[in-house]
């Protein structure tokens, strides 16, 4: 089994190194057809925000590439430089899909609220989780057999399993209110709608990857404990 999780952790490296490839090198694409509209993404940013009645979350310029997220803490959208200052597709469309989790937070999204209770949990398990589970396989193969210890790390990991899950609405979510929104607004045209619509393709697509990545190892690791508990 353990050669399993090796093969399934190998798979899925791979495929997320070619969805993050793919994700750079569109918005590197988008980056390159301005917009109609010919507003950066900060002024796309407060525009949104204030179209939906939010004047309390703070605008800014983070650095790094493909750093943008929203933060519910301190509510602020933070937008990698790229971004906050690009007047083109790519930055349209990651703008307005971190406003659309600002707007998420503001309506009291369910999907949302679920992921940021769980976030403390996360931070334990994503932590403890796999040192747990290597000392459960390890003490079942000099310790008489004893799984409780795996047992343990397994339960830990199933909640970073859920919080991958519970992550996947809200990035769809948030993708299709910024989408919507971007029609609505007139701040991209059709052809630029649609190539808005690709770039937050594929980066939900990572998201997409990290939860089956998720789902396959605790399926593994719930095969090792069934099996080496019946023996």
């Amino acid at each position: 089994m353990t050669i399993g999780i090796i093969f399934i952790s190998v798979i899925f490296m791979l495929i997320g190194m070619s969805v993050q490839s793919q994700l750079k090198s569109k918005f590197k694409e988008y980056s390159q057809s301005p917009t109609s509209s010919h507003l950066s993404g900060q002024e796309i940013a407060k525009k949104m925000l204030n179209d939906n009645g939010i004047y309390d979350v703070q605008i800014t310029s983070v650095e790094g590439s493909l750093t943008d997220h929203y933060n519910p803490l301190n509510k602020t959208v933070n937008l990698s430089r790229e971004v906050y200052e690009g007047r083109n597709v790519a930055a349209a469309a990651v703008a307005a899909h971190e406003c659309g989790h600002a707007v998420q937070h503001a309506t009291a999204y369910s999907m949302l609220m679920l992921r940021s209770k769980l976030v403390p949990a996360v931070q334990i398990s994503s932590t403890l989780s796999q040192w747990v589970i290597m000392a459960g396989i390890g003490f079942m193969g000099f310790g008489g057999g004893n799984s409780t210890v795996l047992l343990i790390g397994i339960v830990l990991f199933a909640i970073t399993t859920l919080f991958s899950l519970v992550t996947l609405p809200v990035e769809f979510d948030a993708s299709a209110r910024a989408l919507k929104w971007l029609t609505h607004a007139n701040i991209t045209n059709a052809p630029e709608q649609e190539k808005a619509k690709d770039a937050l393709k594929w980066a939900a697509l990572t998201y997409v990857v990290a939860a089956l990545a998720s789902i396959a190892m605790l399926v593994q690791y719930i095969l090792i404990y069934v099996g080496r508990d019946r023996d």
